[in-house]
């Protein structure tokens, strides 16, 4: 876990490396995480850190206490928004809702408990697997509070869940609960409370036993195919394959199937 001086004040983003695994917690648990400025600010930057590290194959984002986050602390945040959004990213940083700038190439595991509304919501469609504990309530507040949500559940929770089911709660601002957000696709693995993050680790850490080169070039396809359509994504199916398998992590996987010992990937 990150340290700091005994009178230093204690981040608002934790990290902390367990091997190749990036743990990133939201810690602002006395305000139920809602994000400031420079939350935002830290997130951003812990996920630049987490795409640049050659050592890291994926990301964890779970938070302290007994809530993911509350959305946005609107008094510190409300200000700052200006005729583009918010601009909070700073260099060398990646927009944790990845709706601008560069984009993570790296999977994300998130963990989510107790309250998850707004940009909690947004995190998780931005991620690429969620846990969650089963006393965790959604709510996506935007209308409620005479904004829209403009960190990309617009885009992404109709793709997940279906133009009628994220309807019902962005245009309502309703709370819904674990089951639902299971229900429609939001959530992929419900767990009891306080396991959430043990299942988002665990998972990440199988994720991170494969081929890194194979998961990015994987994950990179699947979001081209989103994003820019089947048609393209087809057409760099070939050459991402080749290149794979002339890595040296390709030979290591046919020798480990060959003498069915674990393959130990090196990221070459």
């Amino acid at each position: 876990m990150s340290t700091l001086p005994p009178d230093s004040p204690s981040p608002l983003v934790l990290t902390e490396r367990r091997g190749p695994v990036f743990l990133i917690g939201l810690n602002r648990p006395e305000k139920r995480n809602a994000a400031t400025f420079e939350m935002l600010q830290q997130l951003a930057a812990a996920y630049g850190e987490l795409d640049d590290d050659p050592e890291l194959r994926v990301g964890v984002v779970w938070a302290v206490g007994d809530h993911f986050t509350g959305g946005l602390d609107l008094a510190d945040i409300g200000p700052r928004l200006g005729s583009d959004g918010l601009d909070f990213v700073p260099d060398g940083g990646i927009h944790p809702w990845q709706v601008e700038g560069r984009s993570l190439r790296k999977p994300v595991v998130l963990a989510a408990q107790g309250t998850c509304f707004t940009l909690g919501i947004e995190l998780a469609l931005a991620s690429d697997i969620v846990v969650a504990a089963t006393d965790t309530r959604f709510a996506q507040l935007e209308v409620s509070r005479g904004i829209l949500p403009f960190g990309g559940a617009t885009i992404r929770f109709p793709r997940a869940a279906g133009w009628g089911d994220a309807m019902r709660w962005i245009l309502t601002g309703d709370t819904f609960d674990a089951a639902e957000a299971h229900r429609i696709g939001l959530v992929q693995e419900l767990t009891e409370p306080g396991r959430q993050l043990d299942r988002a680790v665990e998972l990440a850490e199988r994720i991170a036993a494969q081929a890194p080169l194979a998961v990015q070039a994987a994950l990179a396809n699947a979001r081209t195919a989103v994003r820019e359509g089947d048609a393209v994504a087809e057409a760099e199916l070939g050459p991402a394959l080749a290149s794979l398998v002339a890595s040296e992590d390709a030979a290591i996987g046919m020798r480990a199937f060959a003498t069915r010992t674990p393959p130990e990937f090196i990221g070459r």
